[in-house]
């Protein structure tokens, strides 16, 4: 297991890093370059840095997150798994290749997972090996509206809004997109061109890997191209996703004010399943204490748009897998 570094105890520089980098990587031929100008170090002590994260476990890669649903598809799904076979469910939920996000959580329904795959008829396919592997329905909870999905917050000083989400065009989107939305969700090779390295690898020059980059994130196929940070690595230990159970009439107005909240750095609308799990409303804040975490969700339920909302915390105990989403079949 990978020691970890709370973000107090981050050399200085590599605390600028992580967080003035999570987005906006420099989109030209020599990225850690750029970075370097921009914190006064040369390009190979940036990349030196950036392993050396990456090898700790504080960050995931350097890439991108890609919007749920435009690439590919995926959904947030659920087990209730009893005590004594918890690892052995997280173990077969983990195998799937398509499962990027595994935690365990505070509920009855206790083991949360993203799962992404190409297509419907793939991530379909994943769910039922699970449930059929596992014995256990698989609470299925598909994405409806996103109010803020982009998790690159800000890891010092006070706690700030994150910026308001807008909505895709997916007309910018080509076929030919897949392999580098693909190779961003692995992460960049860390090397003075990592662009041209993944232009030669998928048979494009490297002015069009970077053009097609640019122009995915501009229309939101891309939520973010940076530093992925692993939160938990460096001391925000303490993330809880709140569900809140609202009539579908009061999302659309409770939706960007929970989102609008300081501390808050997810929220959108899922899926309900009548008589099992009526929260259409998810948010997540991520804290470095519990204390931290609850005071944001006492401001959250002090918001008039969520007055008298039902709502539960669940926080996340252990976490089992964090990847990269699944957009493209490759080979093993």
């Amino acid at each position: 297991m990978t020691a970890r570094t709370p973000l107090g105890h981050l050399d200085p520089l590599d605390a600028r890093l992580l967080d003035e980098f999570q987005r906006d990587l420099p989109l030209v031929p020599q990225p850690f370059a750029a970075i370097g100008a921009a914190l006064g170090l040369a390009e190979a002590e940036v990349i030196d840095r950036l392993a050396r994260l990456r090898a700790a476990g504080t960050i995931a890669r350097v890439g991108a997150t890609v919007r749920p649903n435009t690439a590919g598809a995926s959904t947030l799904a659920a087990l209730a798994v009893p005590d004594d076979r918890i690892e052995s469910v997280a173990a077969i939920v983990g195998a799937e290749r398509g499962v990027n996000h595994s935690y365990l959580r505070e509920h009855d329904w206790n083991l949360w997972f993203v799962a992404t795959a190409p297509d419907a008829s793939a991530l379909a396919a994943m769910l039922d090996r699970i449930g059929a592997a596992t014995g256990l329905r698989v609470l299925d909870l598909r994405l409806v509206r996103a109010f803020n999905i982009d998790l690159g917050f800000r890891l010092r000083g006070a706690r700030a809004a994150m910026t308001p989400d807008r909505p895709a065009d997916r007309d910018v989107l080509r076929d030919d997109d897949r392999p580098i939305l693909q190779a961003l969700t692995e992460g960049l090779t860390l090397t003075p061109r990592p662009f041209a390295t993944l232009a030669a690898r998928i048979g494009r020059t490297e002015d069009a890997v970077i053009a097609r980059i640019g122009a995915l994130a501009h229309a939101r196929i891309l939520t973010r191209v940076g530093v992925i940070v692993r939160h938990r690595a460096i001391g925000w230990a303490a993330n809880a996703m709140v569900v809140w159970d609202l009539p579908e009439d009061r999302i659309a107005a409770a939706g960007p004010a929970l989102a609008a909240l300081p501390g808050v750095t997810l929220c959108y609308q899922r899926r309900t399943v009548p008589g099992i799990w009526p929260y259409g409303l998810f948010s997540m804040i991520h804290g470095q204490s519990r204390a931290e975490a609850l005071a944001v969700l006492d401001r959250a339920a002090a918001l008039p748009e969520l007055a008298g909302a039902r709502h539960h915390a669940l926080f996340s105990t252990r976490c089992f897998k964090q990847t990269g989403a699944l957009l493209q079949e490759t080979a093993a």
